[in-house]
């Protein structure tokens, strides 16, 4: 196993203009729509723009925007640390866009980099999800990550019982998911594999999944159209989230000291 950084770089085709592309790689809304919530300071980038992503559930992290071609090309980096992400835009013959990403100077055990391979195929497919049905709808992301030391059966049998799921869904399948307290879902299948299930509605898209690696459990909406409020949908979410895996309860405070 060799120590040295790892390099990830992936290509995606996507029906949709450069200028299309730009604005959902380089601004906070554009990346709510296949990633997960963020935030431009200042709005418009620029090398030394703080970007500010949200993974949910108090999960933050911050980068700086260290390149900047506007329309083309730009990186971010967290301080102090080696891994770099960058984006690039570049038009296709005969119309449309390719989208470059090279997510470098990862460190760690050789499963980091494949999680990180792993989790970049999810999100353009989200993106390409977004371009073929939801172009141009605002966004109302909710991003819900919580930990269980279930292992993957468990977690998944109160999965299935939450939603109402009765059966291992296949992709294609029509399905209709039942969450308490939350408007029913219903859509098609298009993610169905071990530890993860992918559901695409009307309104958006739906991503539940927990392997039981490294205990953690996330579910992630996409809802689109003007309609969604995004701060109610992240608050009943995170609340259906909890009551299926509680998270860890409070240490009780301190005694006092005698005397």
């Amino acid at each position: 196993m060799s120590d040295q950084p790892k390099r990830i770089e992936k290509s995606i085709e996507l029906d949709a203009t450069p200028e299309e592309v730009w604005e959902a790689v380089a601004t906070g809304e554009g990346m709510a729509c296949w990633f997960v919530p963020h935030r431009f300071d200042p709005p418009e980038g620029g090398v030394g723009a703080r970007v500010v992503s949200d993974f949910g559930s108090g999960n933050i992290s911050e980068a700086t925007v260290r390149e900047w071609e506007p329309g083309r090309r730009y990186s971010s980096s967290a301080d102090g640390q080696t891994e770099v992400v960058e984006f690039l835009v570049e038009g296709r013959d005969g119309g449309g866009a390719v989208l470059r990403l090279i997510h470098s100077g990862i460190t760690g055990e050789d499963w980091e980099a494949e999680y990180h391979s792993h989790g970049w195929d999810g999100f353009l497919a989200n993106l390409r999800r977004y371009f073929d049905h939801f172009r141009g709808l605002p966004p109302a992301t909710v991003s819900i990550i919580a930990f269980s030391d279930l292992d993957k059966d468990g977690i998944w049998a109160r999965f299935n019982d939450a939603l109402g799921i009765d059966r291992q869904p296949a992709v294609g399948d029509t399905v209709h998911l039942t969450p308490d307290g939350l408007d029913p879902i219903d859509g098609v299948v298009e993610v169905a594999e071990p530890g993860n299930l992918g559901i695409r509605s009307n309104s958006g898209a739906h991503f539940f999944s927990g392997d039981g690696a490294w205990g953690m459990v996330t579910v992630v909406h996409y809802y689109f159209g003007d309609e969604f409020d995004r701060d109610v949908l992240t608050a009943g979410w995170q609340r259906w989230a909890d009551s299926l895996f509680p998270p860890p309860a409070a240490a009780p405070p301190a005694a006092p000291p005698a005397g």
